[in-house]
């Protein structure tokens, strides 16, 4: 499979970025939402931390997908998909760049706002968003969580539309993402 997107399917590199972030997203949301329930305690202080630094690799790692579509461009529509349904495909995709973006930037925010510092991995500092407050703190929270929430239902548009196309409408939309597995009818 070459690295590059040709017209007719993924590439290697735009299929691996894909699922990492899938399951960045996937644990990252999981540990989001166990997270907030630990007690006080130096592994929540850790968890906390690991969230974050990951937060801020999905942040470059959504940079480094959106410079690759700009390079390698991306496959054009399954032939005979009709313009409403590749239109809906590019307003989706659009969203999800846009909330791998600003799920990220309202963390980091919410960090700043809080007056926490922030370290990638431990290894060097991240500098802040903003100085504390209080309100924009909490602006910055609720809209973190609520973002997560929104993307989960994209993506889970996302995943039905890719399935609808594979088993209803039997073509290769899902198999150009999704390379191990059997083509329609096959």
């Amino acid at each position: 499979m070459p690295a590059k997107d040709s017209l007719d399917r993924w590439g290697g590199f735009s299929i691996g970025l894909h699922w990492l972030t899938f399951l960045l997203v996937a644990g990252m949301g999981a540990v989001g939402l166990w997270m907030s329930d630990l007690p006080t305690s130096p592994l929540k202080i850790q968890v906390y931390a690991l969230h974050k630094s990951f937060g801020l690799t999905l942040f470059a790692l959504t940079l480094l997908r959106m410079g690759w579509r700009l390079y390698a461009g991306a496959p054009r529509p399954v032939p005979g998909t009709p313009a409403w349904q590749h239109a809906i495909a590019t307003l989706t995709h659009g969203s999800l760049y846009a909330l791998l973006l600003v799920i990220p930037l309202s963390g980091w925010l919410f960090n700043s706002a809080a007056g926490f510092p922030l370290r990638w991995f431990g290894l060097f500092h991240v500098p802040a968003l903003a100085h504390f407050d209080p309100g924009l703190k909490a602006f910055a929270r609720e809209s973190h969580e609520t973002l997560f929430y929104v993307l989960a239902a994209v993506v889970t548009v996302h995943a039905a539309a890719a399935f609808y196309h594979h088993y209803f409408q039997r073509d290769r939309t899902l198999v150009r993402m999704w390379p191990w597995m059997k083509p329609p009818g096959a």
